[in-house]
């Protein structure tokens, strides 16, 4: 639950898969197709893209909160998000993973897995998604 919004982002889909996304202020603003592998004509971004966009973003500012935190230096970190889509075992439904790999030069690896640990705890897309979707975390 949470205890206050601090921020509310806003955005409109028309088309679905096949058609547009625009945020209320207009900064983004993109054509969205599906992807080829998904059967679609692809030639644009999708949805799960959007995702992963969002999620290597969210999780690589949690992973610089706490690597400041612990006083731990991350020059030159990143952090890769790639969304898969797939049907829900014995459901007509489909579902998401997620498995994101963290680029920590110069971090040994015992730290390096501290600081994921406690970035995923802060991490807004991390909160939403445990318990629903599988997510990984890799050290590359």
């Amino acid at each position: 639950m949470l205890e206050s919004v601090l921020y509310t982002a806003g955005a409109i889909a028309n088309g679905g898969r096949d058609g547009r996304v625009i945020s209320d202020d207009g900064n983004l603003n993109l054509r969205v197709a599906t992807p080829v592998e998904l059967g679609g004509a692809g030639g644009a971004t999708n949805p799960e893209q959007l995702f992963a966009a969002g999620f290597a973003a969210c999780f690589h500012n949690a992973l610089l909160l706490v690597a400041r935190q612990a006083r731990q230096d991350v020059t030159g970190s990143s952090v890769t998000a790639r969304v898969g889509i797939g049907k829900l075992t014995g459901s007509v439904g489909y579902s998401l993973r997620v498995d994101l790999a963290v680029e920590l030069p110069g971090v040994a690896l015992e730290a390096a897995h501290e600081l994921i640990a406690k970035a995923d705890t802060i991490c807004p897309y991390s909160n939403a998604t445990r318990g629903n979707i599988v997510v990984t975390h890799q050290v590359g």
